[in-house]
């Protein structure tokens, strides 16, 4: 379901400003500094997710707080609520939560940034005339309202400005430059002098500005600003103006008129002066990567200064398909010429080349004479930048191994521009020479379909939809693994279904994948990069081809190795390093799943069994006692585990939480790879680990409603405890599957699982596990509409567990019998069994099991029209509810909560209440959703 964020219709977002939303001429107001800090983050990148982290990192300058997630979770949820009442165009404008993050679904044209982008876009088309010119740029220019962002703190949002600040100039330039053009210097120089003012040291608008003096017959002041502008840079800059400025003043001090520049200037190539064209050829069928071009294309406008960028990823992700194509598409910006070298830093057939045959033969192809070019090879990288001084060339180095190969294939500076490709991430280059670093990711599962179309045509790909999805997926959305794909569907003429075949067996995938030479062979492409590590990061490397999570943290790669943690941080960035895994969050790396095969087989192959075995068994002993340590914190009234665990490995980095908060914020991090642990303890015969990981993880599971994933874990748990031959961890395993699945409303599997436990209960003389079995009896009993039958399932549960003197199960069962009293209409009794059961849980320290209590209470002094005292017990169990992180039960809560609040004929507060309800359900993506809305409509 999407959760529909309404806006109206002359909406306007103002970040080029303080932050500021402007609906239908209203103000709405975002909050404290930390809610627009969000807002504007979601409004910049409007139409595109933006991840949870990176919201993190504007938000807290890469320094959050534990609870995070919560804390943003809060925001979205404030924003949304702040962002209700209004509609946009007739068309809903949506807030929407996606695998990739947060996403403002909105027209671009509704962010004044990205108007403002626009406007300006639209303005430099050759083909426009000045006038059309200057309304353009005229509009765009008065979307500015101050400083952009203003009263949003942290590095984020400094970078913002000082990029949006140069944009802003250059569009103050072009339109002061068309005015000239069109006659209007007194304009100019009115609008011009306050910008000046705001931006001292900016040089093109002082040019401009002494152009437009000069022309409005103010020579005098032209040259005053022009001496004030040369003091200002000597002062601080320690620099004397640009040649184009002080062309400007020679020609004024002429006394003749500086010539407005042209709509689109173009500089010529120097005569006399060679233009190497060396780029490569275009790569065929080239899709996708929009995102990247425009980076790309929008460092090239307005760059500021930096005239070097960077393209790293994985192996075969298409660095160099990318650079290439991106360069001849921009080839005609640089009329001076194109240089490139392919570097050879990852090629298994030679060794990377030297930087200084490169630097020699860029000579050559500059019109060096061979016999002019100097022996020393720091002479030759400095007559190479001096070639490359002032001219407008790109220079291409493909496949560059690290910082040291480059260095001296660097050009001094602008209006040159290089280009950098590698496997590894070249921070030094972006850190010290203020490289713009693009990292290139696998392609989105649209680019990769779109890539097939470009090899195989859209005929062949759309008649076998479900095969090139199955090959999207099996060959990772990595550009080299489709393009081999798409030649041996091309070469073989079979269908897709036939290649999406070979593809599923995940041991023969890369042998799949060869194309014939080294250079087309998955596997040779990625022990390229996999030679280049030191034999501690190859060896952490081959044993993440164990791990059967969707990525890792620090400590668990800490015990998959069995190294200290400091040491498994140092191998992971060597990893990240050379690309070889990504951290795609603080502290959490991963790789995609052809590296993950190919770990594999490197593991296989070179791990011994033992080794491996070992490692498994540290890797689980870290998740399950972790687990367990976490689930005593947030649970600690729970009933002793059944199956005690073990002592944990050596070397298995165990976590111990430090609060509740810690443990929940594990969990949740944690969650899909504590599935896959549980799947790999029972696939490698540790039966008992993958029983108890199904125990320590069923509250978590249960609370925040992943009420398939119990399900799964029990069905699990279930298949190893026969396999141990323990009865009661079977009967166990049987009842809370069946608690699983009366969530799932499969009823008669519930029951069948449920007579199954009490059964082999019953055979161990287990009345605590009998009580408890009756209590999920009456649970189910409950939803299949029996009240009375469940009241009797429920008091056979409080006998028991009063004979074996357990009050926490008391508890429960009081409380359970006061909810079935209530349904059943007996409010009077039911108020008596709740309020015995909320005495018992306070005893006991059972704080779900109290938070339960008050909303029974709730749910029972609402149906005796106690309203007031219904909504304060509601209130209770929310505070209590939230602080343990059970969503599902807050949801279902709130729901009641508002019944009683409409009874109570407050409509507002129960409209709040389902809209809380509903942010939860849509967050969960929980089927009670839709019915939360239909009630909220009916509120309106």
């Amino acid at each position: 379901m999407r959760d529909v964020l309404q806006l109206a219709r002359n909406v306007e977002i103002r970040v080029l400003g303080p932050v500021e939303v402007v609906a239908a001429g209203q103000l709405i107001a975002m909050g404290r500094v930390q809610l627009r800090t969000v807002f504007a983050a979601l409004a910049v990148d409007v139409g595109r997710p933006v991840a949870a982290e990176t919201l993190a990192d504007r938000v807290w300058s890469g320094a959050p707080p534990k609870t995070w997630r919560e804390v943003l979770y809060s925001h979205v949820t404030r924003i949304r609520h702040s962002l209700t009442a209004v509609e946009a165009g007739g068309e809903p404008a949506v807030l929407l939560r996606r695998p990739a993050g947060y996403l403002l679904d909105l027209d671009p044209d509704l962010v004044d940034l990205h108007r403002f982008r626009r406007l300006v876009g639209a303005a430099s088309v050759a083909q426009r005339t000045d006038p059309e010119r200057v309304e353009l740029l005229r509009s765009a220019l008065t979307l500015w309202r101050g400083t952009p962002l203003a009263g949003v703190p942290g590095p984020w949002a400094d970078r913002s400005r000082t990029g949006w600040y140069q944009h802003r100039l250059e569009a103050a330039v072009a339109w002061a430059d068309a005015e000239l053009r069109l006659g209007d210097a007194e304009q100019v120089v009115v609008e011009l002098r306050d910008l000046l003012t705001e931006h001292p040291l900016a040089e093109q608008l002082a040019g401009v500005l002494m152009r437009a003096l000069a022309q409005d017959g103010r020579s005098a002041e032209a040259l005053e600003c022009f001496v004030a502008l040369r003091a200002r840079l000597a002062d601080e800059l320690g620099a004397e103006p640009a040649a184009e400025l002080q062309a400007v003043h020679q020609a004024i001090l002429r006394g003749g008129q500086p010539r407005p520049s042209a709509a689109a200037p173009a500089r010529p190539a120097r005569p006399g002066c060679p233009q190497p064209a060396q780029l490569p050829a275009a790569v065929p069928g080239f899709t996708g990567r929009r995102n990247a071009l425009a980076e790309l294309d929008s460092l090239l406008e307005g760059r500021g200064g930096q005239y070097i960028a960077t393209v790293s990823g994985t192996a075969g992700v298409g660095k160099t398909a990318l650079a290439v194509h991106w360069a001849r598409r921009v080839a005609e910006r640089f009329p001076d010429g194109q240089l490139y070298a392919n570097l050879r830093g990852f090629d298994g057939s030679t060794r990377a080349v030297r930087p200084a045959a490169v630097v020699r033969r860029f000579l050559l192809a500059l019109g060096v004479p061979a016999e002019r070019v100097p022996e020393d090879p720091e002479a030759q990288a400095a007559l190479y930048r001096s070639l490359l001084a002032g001219r407008r060339m790109l220079v291409l180095l493909d496949n560059a191994r690290d910082c040291t190969q480059v260095r001296s294939l660097l050009p001094g500076g602008a209006p040159a521009f290089c280009l950098v490709t590698s496997r590894n991430q070249l921070t030094p280059l972006v850190a010290v020479e203020g490289a713009h670093p693009l990292s290139l990711d696998l392609l989105s599962a649209a680019e990769a379909r779109e890539l097939l179309v470009s090899r195989l045509g859209a005929d062949r790909v759309d008649v076998e939809p479900a095969a090139a999805e199955q090959i999207v997926a099996c060959c990772a959305r990595l550009p080299l693994a489709l393009s081999i794909t798409a030649a041996r569907i091309r070469q073989s003429g079979f269908p897709l279904g036939a290649l999406a075949q070979d593809l599923t067996d995940v041991r023969g995938r890369l042998g799949a994948l060869d194309a014939g030479d080294p250079g087309s062979r998955v596997r040779a492409v990625f022990s390229w990069s996999y030679r280049t590590l030191t034999p501690a990061a190859a060896r952490l490397f081959r044993l993440l081809g164990l791990h059967p999570g969707p990525d890792i943290g620090v400590a668990a790669a800490s015990g998959l190795a069995g190294v200290p943690e400091p040491g498994a941080t140092a191998l992971l960035a060597e990893l990240t390093g050379a690309n070889l895994v990504g951290e795609h969050s603080p502290g959490r790396y991963a790789c995609h799943d052809l590296l993950t095969a190919y770990a594999a087989d490197q593991c296989r192959e070179v791990e011994t069994e033992a080794d491996r075995a070992a490692a498994t068994g540290r890797l689980i002993d870290h998740y399950l006692h972790t687990a367990y340590a976490a689930d005593l914190l947030l649970n600690p009234a729970r009933d002793p585990i059944p199956l005690p665990l073990a002592e944990a490995t050596p070397g298995s980095a165990v976590r111990r939480p430090v609060d509740d908060q810690e443990a929940r914020a594990w969990l949740t991090a944690e969650h899909q790879v504590l599935l896959g642990v549980a799947r790999l303890a029972a696939d490698t015969g540790h039966d008992l680990r993958a029983w108890q990981l199904a125990w320590v993880l069923d509250m978590f599971l249960h609370w925040r409603g992943f009420w398939h994933d119990r399900s799964r874990m029990w069905q699990l748990a279930v298949v190893s405890a026969e396999r141990l031959a323990a009865p009661v961890a079977a009967a166990h395993a049987y009842r809370d599957l069946a608690r699983a699945n009366n969530r799932l409303r499969r009823y008669a599997d519930s029951g069948e699982h449920l007579s199954r436990a009490l059964e082999l209960f019953g055979r161990a003389g287990d009345r605590t596990g009998q009580a408890h079995t009756h209590r999920a009896l009456a649970s189910l009993c409950e939803r299949q509409g029996q009240p009375r039958q469940a009241l009797h399932h429920d008091e056979h549960a409080l006998a028991l567990f009063a004979a074996v003197g357990h009050p926490q199960g008391q508890a429960d069962a009081l409380n359970s019998i006061g909810w079935d009293r209530c349904l059943l209409g007996d409010y009077v009794q039911a108020l008596r069994c709740c309020r015995q059961a909320l005495e018992l849980h306070q005893q006991t320290g059972d704080r779900w099991g109290e938070a339960t209590t008050w909303d029974s209470l709730g749910y029972t002094h609402h149906h005796l029209g106690s309203h007031a005292e219904a909504v304060h017990c509601y209130q209770r169990a929310l505070a209590l509810v939230r602080a343990l992180g059970d969503r599902c039960f807050e949801a279902d809560t709130l729901t009641r909560l508002a019944d009683t609040q409409e009874a109570a004929e407050d409509v507002r507060a129960a409209r709040e209440s389902l809209r809380a309800a509903l942010d939860i359900l849509l967050d969960l993506g929980h089927s009670d959703a839709e019915d939360v809305r239909i009630r909220l409509k009916q509120l309106q």
